[in-house]
């Protein structure tokens, strides 16, 4: 057997290409970051070409910077951005319309018609989620209503829908030419469309978006020995390996941080944040705000549930920073801002630039900064930047043991970042709990690649993973209990102030 498994990892704002060896540690890896496109208040889109260019690209370097070759993969996983949508032509393999990223607002009216009339209701019990602009099924409904043509392409069978993991397989298994289409239970659980119970698309709410179900890819479990379909050899990786592994970036990072067990959770620091609670194989039905989403389902077993507290702005607000409002040359820069200053200096900055998901769904939400003085310098606004990343994962985390009862005892964090001590620091401090790090903070692509690599016999058990498993950096509390209190209070006061700033219909 090969010797390295690979894995892509399709993000938001870059895709990359790792290879990692039996141990779990990173052997060689490439990124590029892609285009993105705000054409109005509100609107967040991709180029699914340029994604596609770009895999392209990070995998062919990843390989040639390691001296590896296809022959050197057991099997390649793919783990995604979800909820991004994208539609295509089967004939052409162009898309009909930019990728709509899962940030993106433009369906707020489709969200709230939902809820209005009762379908809501529907959506949450057999798919788990509550009516919002994040999931896919209203992003599909606006390209069929909105994109000429689209509507009478996905009626003879010419359109095809997919997330971003989607669309990478069918590419990658020839496109036009035989290309494969399928996803994994987990980015169909992000649709809207799935029946959490049944793992099929559920006629109900297909008819609900008034969506052609030949539109939809077949689902497959998130990790099979029965390939979703092999590698081209005219295609990156120069060679035919097997796709075996498929996982939404979340439901990948929870198992990159080997989350097996019921009660494990782990929270992701990328563009959003995003803490999962493993279930195990009890379906739980979220009252206080989370989503009930599929983990992962290895093979033919049954498939293991968690609770998910979704947060759509917290990286990309230091992002904002940089980009915007151009108080920093780069994301790492916030740090040494922030700690120009002992606090917030009264300052709150709640990034509710797309509404505001978990736990409150209030797409009516907008960004504000409240608690300005004269006083007040941008290390003030850095630092309040770093400390809403970490209140925004307190409101989900609260939700959690609200729904669960578990009571977190320590909180294990991946993703960007945790590169940042400080943030970290605070993360410690708002929660209350030690936060822990793992040696390898790429636990998204690391899971795909397990995903991958289970499939195949490359790792025998999630015993063997678990003892890949190593921490390198822990970060304790130091608030006093009456610092903790007081200053999450004034955080739930600044999130009062962002609602009901947009109307909608």
């Amino acid at each position: 057997m090969a010797d390295f498994v690979g894995a892509i990892d399709q993000g938001t704002t870059s895709t990359r290409f790792m290879i990692f060896d039996h141990s779990g540690n990173e052997v060689g890896r490439h990124q590029l970051e892609h285009e993105q496109i705000l054409p109005r208040p509100g609107w967040v889109e991709h180029n699914p070409i340029e994604i596609w260019t770009r895999t392209e690209a990070v995998v062919r370097s990843g390989l040639n910077k390691t001296g590896l070759g296809a022959s050197d993969l057991c099997a390649l996983g793919i783990t995604n951005q979800r909820e991004t949508t994208v539609v295509w032509d089967k004939r052409t393999g162009r898309p009909l319309y930019n990728a709509i990223v899962w940030q993106d607002t433009r369906t707020d009216r489709i969200a709230s018609a939902l809820d209005r009339d009762g379908r809501g209701d529907v959506i949450r019990k057999v798919a788990g989620l509550p009516p919002a602009t994040y999931f896919s099924g209203g992003k599909i409904q606006w390209i069929l209503e909105n994109v000429d043509g689209v509507r009478e392409a996905a009626e003879r069978g010419d359109a095809l829908f997919g997330n971003t993991d989607t669309w990478l397989l069918w590419n990658l298994t020839g496109g036009t030419s035989g290309g494969v289409h399928v996803t994994d239970v987990t980015n169909a659980s992000r649709t809207m469309l799935m029946d959490l119970e049944t793992l099929d698309w559920d006629e109900q709410l297909l008819n609900f978006f008034n969506i052609p179900r030949a539109m939809l890819p077949s689902i497959r479990p998130s990790s099979s020995p029965d390939p979703y379909g092999l590698t081209l050899n005219s295609g990156p990786l120069g060679g035919e390996v097997p796709l075996t592994g498929d996982l939404g970036d979340q439901q990948a990072a929870t198992v990159g941080q080997v989350c097996f067990a019921p009660g494990e959770a782990k929270n992701t620091y990328g563009t959003g944040n995003f803490m999962l609670l493993n279930t195990g194989h009890e379906l739980v039905h979220s009252k206080a705000g989370l989503l009930t989403t599929v983990c992962y389902q290895f093979d033919d077993d049954r498939p293991v549930y968690a609770l998910e507290g979704s947060i759509a702005v917290t990286g990309s607000a230091v992002q904002w920073l940089r980009d915007q409002l151009g108080i920093i040359s780069g994301a790492e820069k916030s740090e040494s801002l922030a700690r120009q200053v002992e606090d917030n200096g009264g300052v709150y900055f709640v990034p509710a630039f797309s509404g505001l998901f978990a736990p409150y769904w209030r797409s009516d939400a907008r960004g504000a900064i409240v608690g300005l003085s004269r006083y007040n310098t941008n290390a003030h606004i850095a630092r309040a930047t770093l400390e809403a990343i970490c209140y925004q994962s307190r409101d989900v985390a609260e939700a959690m043991e609200s729904d669960s009862g578990v009571h977190l005892e320590v909180l294990k964090v991946d993703g960007g970042v945790t590169a940042n001590d400080l943030c970290m620091q605070i993360q410690a401090d708002v929660l209350g709990v030690p936060v822990s790090k793992p040696v390898v903070a790429e636990t998204t692509a690391l899971g795909a690649a397990y995903a991958a690599g289970l499939a195949v016999g490359f790792w025998n058990s999630t015993d063997e993973l678990r003892a890949n498993w190593n921490e390198d950096k822990r970060w304790e509390p130091a608030w006093t209990p009456e610092q903790r209190d007081s200053a999450y209070a004034r955080w739930k006061k600044a999130v009062q102030r962002t609602l009901d700033w947009v109307d909608v219909d």
